[in-house]
């Protein structure tokens, strides 16, 4: 079966339509944020520098300045390693974001796929597997796989996507402080958390080689004045603390649509960490379009390996988004 592998949440949108197709928190970053940005304008005429920005990244993961390497977004990151490494047998574990699979095949890799059945937890992966990638919590399931660090070893390049970890009460199953680990690349972003989708602004972390071997494939200056501001600003104990009261109050909002999607009959994929709900009614591929005519944009499911046109996943914003929903699917199951 063919997959748009480079269909992402943003295609769903449309003016006067209610997004939960996208999993950016919010319209705009916060006031805060949007004054350092508004006061970094004057820096545009010099070249960016990246010191202060991978010193605020290594102190937030408790990391060495040289495990560090900014991208431009998360998704930058898996075109490097794409262009970078040779796999022999290259895993991407599925349904998830697809762009890792898409970024590896334009490169001319070949791809293996784990396709995982629900509830979609990994057991485990090909022994030969020397490039395996997962997200973590995964998009758009929003499991959270607790022990990941089990499949690093020498000779295998693991790539977790925790670009929703900032989401997650805690981060328990977060690998990025962990150094330790031989072939590991933990793949962050702040787009989701903070509202800078259109900035484009992420990083990676990994064994310092790996940092090098990564680099070389980038072109010079990946990340603007601004998104580095942006990066030392989110990065910060404040920002952080902030995001993670944010991450409790979505947790609760997220449980309580999922209550209230699964008492409407639609099948829920149980104990989602993330911001996000994939969701299924069997039987009823035209639920994603009734809603789209009752003004609400949900992401569709059959682009992602494992899933059918059955699928579809809803962001998890704020109350209001959860009854207006509610009360469609009501309408159209009823």
């Amino acid at each position: 079966m063919t997959f748009d592998l480079s269909h992402h949440g943003d295609s769903e949108v449309a003016s006067g339509l209610l997004d939960l197709a996208v999993n950016v928190r919010d319209d705009e970053p916060p006031a805060w944020l949007r004054g350092r940005l508004e006061r970094a304008l004057g820096k545009l005429a010099a070249y960016p520098d990246q010191r202060r920005a991978i010193d605020a990244v290594a102190r937030r993961h408790d990391r060495d300045t040289n495990e560090v390497l900014l991208t431009s977004g998360a998704a930058e990151a898996f075109v490097l390693i794409a262009r970078a490494l040779n796999p022999s047998y290259a895993v991407c574990v599925h349904p998830s974001f697809t762009e890792p699979e898409l970024a590896l095949r334009n490169a001319g890799h070949d791809v293996h796929r784990l396709v995982l059945e629900p509830p979609y937890v990994l057991s485990d992966v090909p022994e030969q597997a020397d490039l395996v990638v997962i997200g973590n919590p995964t998009n758009p399931t929003g499991v959270l796989h607790e022990d990941l660090a089990r499949l690093c070893r020498p000779g295998r390049v693991t790539v977790v996507d925790e670009a929703f970890m900032d989401a997650v009460p805690g981060e328990p199953a977060s690998l990025a402080a962990r150094g330790d680990l031989p072939g590991l690349v933990v793949v962050r972003s702040l787009t989701k958390t903070w509202a800078l989708a259109g900035l484009r602004v992420g990083y990676l972390l990994a064994e310092p080689g790996r940092v090098d071997q990564l680099k070389q494939a980038q072109p010079l200056w990946p990340v603007s004045t601004l998104g580095l501001v942006a990066l030392e600003t989110c990065l910060a104990k404040g920002p952080v603390a902030q995001a993670a009261r944010a991450a409790a109050d979505v947790a609760d909002e997220r449980d309580r649509l999922a209550t209230q999607l699964t008492e409407l009959g639609v099948e829920v994929v149980p104990d989602s960490r993330a911001p996000f709900l994939l969701c299924r009614v069997a039987g009823r591929p035209d639920v994603r379009e009734a809603l789209r005519d009752k003004g609400i944009a949900v992401r569709r499911g059959d682009t992602f390996p494992g899933l059918t046109a059955e699928h579809w996943r809803t962001a998890v914003k704020d109350a209001d988004a959860t009854d207006r929903l509610v009360e469609a699917l009501a309408a159209i199951l009823g």
